[in-house]
This record gives structure tokens, C-alpha cells and sequence, in this order.
């Protein structure tokens, strides 16, 4: 079992910046990967950003150049530091965690980015 509790959402102006983390604990040697999804009012869940545990990350198209995933091993954390926000990130973003052939979520955490 892995918990994750995520936190650092709120309002922001366009243009802001935000830090997203997600405190993991539980089984967390079993954890092969983690990123964050977000979901928006209206819309699919779709993925932002994830790491592997060898480090590779990968991003969603609307999120190179302007977020960056990381990981925090000794303090079992997840980030995600987002920079030049738009209004169209706005969204309740989840972190999850991909152990053996389970995967977890938190409880999700919200960004509104206001114009």
C-alpha cells in the first residue's frame, strides 16, 4: 500500500508560478514510477508529467519548457515545479504512484490561474 498527500495548490495571476508536492509513504520501495495528472471541469484526466525511479521524466506537450518533475527520495516527495501558468492549467492536478501492478492516487490538490 502507498499513501500520497498532495499539497502547494492555490490561485495564482498568469505568468505565476506554483510548486505542486506529493508526500508519499507506505510500501515505498515497491514504487517504480510517480507523476501528476490533472483533470479540469469538463474535461478528461490527462497526464502532465512523470519520473521514473532511474530519473527519465517525460511531459505532456503543454507542459515542456514550463514544468519540471522531480523527486525527493530521501523525504519520499514528489514535485512538480510549474512556471509561466496559464488559465488553461487550471485544474485539479493528482499525483500517483505506480507500485508493482497497482496504482495509487492522492487526493488531488487545486490550481486556478487567473488571467
Amino acid at each position: 500500500q502507498v499513501q500520497l498527500v498532495e499539497s502547494g495548490g492555490g490561485s495564482v495571476q498568469a505568468g505565476g508560478s506554483l510548486r505542486l508536492s506529493c508526500a508519499a509513504s507506505g510500501s515505498m520501495f515497491s514504487i517504480n514510477a510517480m507523476g501528476w495528472y490533472r483533470q479540469a471541469p469538463g474535461k478528461q484526466r490527462e497526464l502532465v508529467a512523470s519520473i521514473r525511479n532511474d530519473g527519465i521524466a517525460t511531459y505532456a506537450d503543454s507542459a515542456k519548457g514550463r514544468f519540471t518533475i522531480s523527486r525527493d527520495n530521501a523525504k519520499n516527495t514528489l514535485y512538480l515545479q510549474m512556471s509561466a501558468l496559464k488559465p488553461e492549467d487550471t485544474a485539479l492536478y493528482y499525483c500517483y504512484a505506480d507500485a508493482r501492478w497497482t496504482r495509487y492516487w492522492g487526493q488531488g490538490t487545486q490550481v486556478t490561474v487567473s488571467s
